[in-house]
């Protein structure tokens, strides 16, 4: 369960009157207007679509762009502007998001709107702590609050002040956190904004919480549900009765946690709300077993992995769909361009007959030089499927049996050996030991089942870790340098554009190059410190792994080096992607991939 529930706005909304276009009019609307209500109008669409649909509203937004300029409407321009950068922003690419909220905030400026200003200095402040840089992204969050307080702005100082109550929290002045967020509350109240006032609410008692001062952080948590009783909104009620529960836990009141936890439950079920559920259901599965009521704590876990199981399910399930949706329209067109190879073959061969009459032998010359060529290529091409497939299917094979053994160890092992320490917890209260050694030893015991379970779990989650599964390729890298002993290795990580999913075969490919690479480093480099870099753009993605070690001499014939090294190629070369060395003794080693995205 996340403590903070973080309602931040990050686009600005100006003149949102109801679009009256339908999805399948909007594409003809879209060419023909030229008028400032048009445009405005093409703007809100833009606005309320970007999650949805980002290409098409990127589109559009830069056709209100250019037919604002054509008109010179500054304000549709500025407001276009800030809609491309917010797309920019949700892709992950920061740099071109701060482009687009610079050209708008010269054109609010230059037409002196303090609203425009107010928004566009909010956003760019948001885009700057995307990209930790804290002190500008303090600097435009107070210009923004400033005009907003000058101006009464009321709105605009609400978000504002709940984005400074984020950056108090992200330097862990909880103090200063609260402070702000409460502030945003009385405003929101005050423009009767009572959903996002819950919301505030919750984010509050969070700071209280994180704090240490339970009881406090229980009073703001009960208005939030409050709100949410007034509303009959499920969702507030459910996330409020989960952290009532867990304030309760923290104070010990047991009795009263595991009734909330049981009301969070009630409410999450009908609505399926699996966040909830998963919290609530882990939180009880623990007090149990502090307990020692270890049957209730078996099924509480059981009803965990259950919520858990149908997530991937439902996830699995999708990429299934479309895969099949993907295949049968491969599928159709190449019946299409079957049927069109046969007609244009027909053609040819009735052009073929005419020419026969004429040049028979030179034409027979040709036909056959010319079906040789084709054969060459058909073979040629025939080799390199073949030899795609191969690499294929050792590669899958591989992480098809990684899984199966970490499923093993995890599923069968692991849960075998937790259920030991569980019974062995259970009957050493009923255990009398002869004496200090026995009871001593029997601990000995329990710990060393403990320890085993600890292993098991992680060698399960370093053969298949669940944040490549659930997450994608940055965070199961994070999860898997995370584990390193930065006292021996300093691992620093950076990426960019990699919010949406990748395809499975290329997120497990790189992941298992950048493990083997890192534990190159960690086996043979003595370095001290390592630098991972991922960045994903329009021509694909980039990554580099360069290090501080010893390095090694003739990096530009490393094909030959080893059996490691041979395999990164390979993987990479499967995903017809490249691969460079760069190392000289004392000077450490930097290797370089780049792997394209193919679409469609």
């Amino acid at each position: 369960m996340k403590k903070i529930c973080c309602f931040i706005i990050t686009a600005i909304v100006f003149l949102q009157q109801p679009f009256a276009q339908t999805k399948d009019s909007i594409d003809i609307y879209a060419e023909t207007v030229s008028d400032t209500m048009g445009i405005n109008q093409l703007i809100n669409y833009c606005f309320k679509h970007k999650n949805e649909q980002p290409e098409k509203c990127a589109r559009f937004s830069q056709l209100a762009l250019d037919q604002s300029k054509k008109i010179n409407f500054k304000a549709g321009e500025a407001r276009s502007l800030n809609n491309l950068g917010a797309m920019e922003s949700v892709k992950g690419s920061y740099s071109g998001s701060l482009q687009y909220y610079f050209d708008a905030l010269k054109i609010w400026e230059a037409l002196d709107n303090k609203r425009g200003v107010m928004f566009t200095k909010n956003n760019i402040g948001e885009v700057y702590g995307n990209l930790r840089k804290s002190d500008l992204q303090f600097q435009y969050l107070n210009e923004a609050l400033a005009i907003a307080t000058e101006n009464n702005f009321k709105d605009g100082e609400a978000l504002v002040k709940q984005n400074i109550s984020i950056y108090y929290s992200s330097k862990g002045d909880f103090k200063k956190a609260f402070t702000s967020q409460v502030e945003a509350v009385a405003l929101l109240e005050e423009e009767n904004k009572m959903n996002d006032a819950a919301l505030g609410y919750s984010n509050a008692g969070a700071y209280k919480f994180l704090s240490g001062n339970i009881d406090s952080a229980l009073i703001y948590y009960f208005k939030a549900k409050d709100i949410g009783e007034k509303l009959k909104d499920v969702r507030v009620l459910s996330m409020s009765y989960a952290n009532i529960a867990e304030a309760y836990e923290n104070q010990n009141k047991i009795t009263e946690a595991i009734e909330t936890y049981n009301k969070c439950i009630e409410l999450s079920k009908p609505e399926k709300l699996k966040e909830q559920l998963l919290f609530c259901y882990g939180q009880l599965a623990g007090i149990y077993q502090k307990k020692g009521s270890y049957p209730e704590a078996i099924q509480f876990l059981k009803l965990q992995g259950a919520v858990k199981d149908s997530i991937l399910n439902i996830t699995s399930a999708k990429q299934i769909n479309e895969l099949q949706e993907k295949y049968e329209t491969e599928k159709k067109e190449h019946t299409i361009q079957q049927q069109q190879f046969e007609i244009t073959k027909k053609n040819y061969w009735i052009a073929g007959g005419i020419g026969l009459l004429l040049l028979t032998v030179l034409l027979g010359f040709s036909f056959y030089r010319s079906s040789k060529l084709k054969q060459a290529k058909k073979l040629q091409a025939e080799i390199m499927h073949q030899q795609d497939l191969a690499t294929k299917a050792i590669i899958q094979a591989e992480e098809n049996e990684r899984k199966r053994i970490a499923s093993d160890l995890h599923d069968g092992i692991g849960q075998t050996m937790s259920a030991a320490k569980m019974n062995l917890s259970s009957i050493e209260s009923r255990l009398d030991f002869n004496s200090a050694e026995d009871k001593i030893a029997f601990e000995k015991i329990v710990n060393l089942v403990d320890e085993s379970c600890k292993e098991v779990r992680n060698v399960s989650h370093n053969m298949m870790p669940n944040a490549l599964l659930k997450s994608g390729l940055s965070s199961a890298v994070k999860e898997f340098i995370d584990k390193i002993d930065s006292r021996v290795l300093k691992v620093n990580l950076y990426s960019e554009g990699l919010n949406e999913r990748l395809d499975s075969n290329v997120e497990t490919v790189l992941y298992r190059v950048i493990q083997e690479c890192v534990n190159n480093v960690i086996k043979h480099s003595g370095a001290n410190e390592l630098d991972i870099s991922l960045i994903k753009d329009a021509d694909g993605i980039a990554a580099t792994i360069e290090d501080n070690g010893k390095g090694f001499a003739d990096a530009a014939n490393s094909k030959s080096e080893g059996i490691g090294l041979k395999n990164i190629r390979t993987r990479i070369e499967y995903l017809k992607g490249t691969v460079d060395f760069d190392s000289a003794p004392g000077k450490g080693t930097l290797v370089a991939i780049h792997v394209p995205l193919h679409k469609g």
